[in-house]
């Protein structure tokens, strides 16, 4: 008999998950690496806010911040986040199909109809960005 157990407190099931229980699998890895990399995307927002917040201070400060941001390790700081939002980008497309199926005349459409829908916007709205940088 187990003295600290009564009647009216059921013991509850716990089994014993180890902390790298995601490491086992690649679909679970992929799945806590995207969820981590999401700390990459709320940066790199930050950085966009940061960078206006220089602009609007005027010449000197956009000087002093583009010269911290041309720094080789803060360069290769960026390589490595750029690498981690792409992963980021490329995981989240590809579960799109599967969180949206959109119908059409009463027809559901194929998964890679809307995987490549969203693949061709992505690479719509990198083009207008680039175009709109280089022609500056």
């Amino acid at each position: 008999m187990n003295p600290e157990y009564s009647r009216h407190e059921p013991k509850w099931y716990r089994p014993k998950v180890p902390i790298f229980w995601w490491l086992k699998q690649w679909a679970y890895f992929k799945f806590v690496a995207r969820e981590l990399t999401s700390v990459l995307v709320a940066y790199s927002a930050v950085m966009l806010l940061v960078l206006f917040v220089v602009v609007d201070r005027g010449q000197v400060s956009y000087l002093e911040f583009v010269s911290w941001l041309s720094q080789p390790s803060v360069v290769v700081f960026h390589m490595a986040l750029f690498l981690g939002l792409l992963f980021h980008s490329v995981t989240w497309l590809n579960i799109a199909p599967m969180a949206i199926v959109p119908k059409v005349g009463g027809r559901i459409v194929p998964a890679k109809a809307v995987l490549l829908a969203h693949y061709a916007a992505w690479f719509v709205c990198s083009a207008v960005l680039t175009w709109v940088l280089i022609s500056k």
